[in-house]
């Protein structure tokens, strides 16, 4: 560390360390060493350390727009001509990612002690939720790969955890160790390619690495294994396709870490892949793998996401299909416009969030089709979800509208073909978004609407506020970016923008929500409905070909492990007790006999020795 650096700087390794903390000042109300029924000091012991967290990372941050950037290495392990440290890298991104992530903990954290008021395991739960910022805010912070790749083994492994919490349930922990293992596939093939760079390199910084790679030129196979690995894990984590199924399972898990999962972990994901960046420049197949893996996500989840009924799975692949978005911007060189992008994607998708748990809290109902009339019931949760989805479509002068214009002119300077994508996503995004809106919010008040009533206070209050921050994205990513750079777009993006969101809201405003719709007569339409519903079958056509062929080959090694391998040890152990047998048979108890036979048996050991030799 260098002694030049500000307190806040020099101290800002400890920001990842404060979620950790929380979840080990959780674990004796977790293992019920203290009373579980005084389950909430665990709960606001988090919230506090979160709290200092927020305040420490304004600061960095502060110190970092005043001063620059900054590097802290701290030393780890020396052994012989190893050394490894332990490195954050406090640039201006990286730090306002810290701060997205630790203040969206924050408010999801007082979210949670309103909406899991009276589940007996919530120290369980905060001490996860603990562990999950820890992990978050070390990975954006992280200055190398070894790191980083460490650190996303530890979001996987608390993504399997929380998905899980309800592990009373088939259900819920079969999505536990389906989520586990689809992000699994993305995290090996991470680790292979992080095996080899190290190898190659010698070095494990990204700055390192950087220079490594513009010096070394590998071979066009090698480079190109290399960036299929490297972009790998991102896309796991992302929920890309085609390991974008985790995300949809993981909303069985509590409500209040669907509301992190959905805005800050797959943002997380994607700062990786912008790290990583550099070291594929000399891999165009792998540019293009990403260019068709955004395409087929922002379109198929946008697809997907207005077939569901499901109210959580709305949101879930609507988050697919903006990381795509995420991951188009990426691969056309413009880490700008995915910054902003991820932005006004994590604070609008968090608060649509808040919005579901609370209507989910008041009515025990997932199903859109049997819920309706609570806007007049539900004010705060009425007005979150509108702000967060106008947050996330292009309405004018909102977060989404600044990004998606942006997208427009920048995108279209580099691949005129990717700007219909932006605008179709954005499109069928307004459209999803109405269609929810019309059928939970509008309406009659259904069987499961009639008693119900606006969320308590401890999850409005996290709404209000983010609300408010959402109403002032446009500000704060002013604030972030220069403010001629952020408003330089020709009015031509804009009127693109504006009218892609006038018409998916107007479909959505106009199409009929019946749940005789849901189900329609018309052949055609009900197969496209069946396969936008089943996500183009994807899961079908994983078990038929992937699941199908691991299973065989599970079933024939077992077969051969038990037949081969079992059968020949198992002979062998026969056939040693069958001569055991035969040789107590022959015991005669004369000592010159033994002599006898031990002489013969070295003449004879000696005799093939020499031949042998010969």
């Amino acid at each position: 560390m260098t002694s030049a650096l500000t307190l806040p700087l020099q101290t800002a390794w400890l920001i990842p360390l404060y979620g950790l903390a929380g979840m080990l000042v959780s674990l004796p109300w977790a293992f019920g060493w203290f009373r579980r029924d005084a389950h909430k000091p665990p709960a606001y012991l988090n919230i506090l350390l979160t709290l200092i967290a927020v305040v420490h990372g304004s600061l960095v941050l502060r110190d970092v727009m005043l001063t620059g950037p900054a590097l802290i290495q701290v030393p780890w392990l020396s052994v012989a001509d190893l050394d490894l440290e332990i490195s954050f890298s406090l640039s201006l991104t990286n730090v306002s990612a810290l701060e997205l992530i630790t203040g969206l903990s924050l408010l999801s954290q007082i979210y949670s002690l309103g909406y899991m008021d009276k589940e007996w395991a919530l120290a369980r739960f905060f001490a996860l939720l603990g562990f999950f910022e820890g992990a978050m805010s070390g990975v954006v912070l992280s200055d190398s790969l070894f790191q980083s790749y460490f650190l996303l083994e530890m979001l996987t492994l608390s993504t399997y955890l929380l998905v899980g919490f309800w592990y009373a349930q088939p259900l819920v922990v079969t999505a536990a160790r389906d989520a586990f293992l689809t992000k699994r596939v993305g995290d090996v093939l991470l680790l292979m390619s992080v095996v080899a760079v190290t190898a190659w390199s010698g070095v494990t910084s990204f700055e390192d690495l950087y220079t490594w790679s513009a010096q070394k030129t590998l071979l066009p196979l090698s480079a190109t294994l290399l960036g299929l690995g490297l972009i790998a894990g991102p896309t796991g984590k992302c929920a890309q396709f085609p390991m974008h199924l985790w995300l949809d399972e993981a909303m069985e898990g509590p409500n209040p870490a669907s509301i992190l999962r959905n805005s800050v972990v797959v943002t997380c994901g994607a700062i990786v892949l912008l790290k990583v960046m550099p070291l594929l420049q000399n891999a165009p197949v792998t540019l293009v793998v990403l260019q068709v893996i955004g395409v087929i996500s922002a379109i198929g989840g946008s697809l997907v996401s207005i077939a569901q009924v499901d109210i959580k799975r709305t949101l879930s692949y609507s988050t697919t299909a903006y990381l795509g978005l995420v991951f188009i911007a990426i691969s056309l060189q413009v880490p700008v416009l995915a910054l902003l992008l991820l932005y006004a994607h994590a604070v609008s998708k968090a608060l649509l969030s808040m919005s579901v748990g609370g209507v989910i809290a008041s009515t025990n109902c997932q199903d859109i089709t049997e819920l309706g009339g609570l806007a007049s019931r539900m004010p705060a949760t009425t007005g979150s979800f509108l702000i967060g989805g106008a947050g996330l479509v292009g309405l004018l002068p909102l977060g989404g509208f600044l990004c998606l214009a942006q997208a427009v002119e920048l995108i279209g300077a580099r691949g005129v073909i990717f700007v219909p994508v932006f605008l179709a996503t954005n499109v069928l995004t307004a459209l999803n978004l109405t269609r929810v809106f019309r059928q939970v919010f509008l309406g009659q008040s259904l069987a499961k609407t009639r008693r119900a009533a606006e969320v308590n206070w401890l999850m409005a209050l996290p709404m209000v506020a983010l609300s408010v921050i959402v109403l002032l994205t446009p500000l704060l990513l002013i604030r972030l970016e220069s403010l001629d750079g952020l408003l330089a777009f020709p009015w031509w993006a804009a009127a693109l923008v504006v009218i892609s969101g006038m018409v998916g809201l107007l479909v959505g405003a106009l199409i009929p929500l019946n749940k005789a719709w849901s189900r329609s007569l018309n052949p055609l339409l009900r197969w496209c409905q069946d396969l936008f519903e089943n996500d183009f079958y994807t899961e079908r056509f994983y078990r038929v070909t992937i699941v199908n062929v691991v299973a065989s080959f599970a079933r024939l090694a077992g077969w051969f492990d038990r037949n081969v391998v079992d059968g020949i040890l198992h002979g062998l152990a026969r056939f040693s007790l069958q001569s055991a047998e035969g040789l107590k048979l022959s015991i005669s108890g004369q000592t010159q006999s033994y002599v006898l036979t031990v002489i013969a048996a070295i003449v004879i050991l000696l005799s093939s020795l020499s031949w042998i030799l010969n």
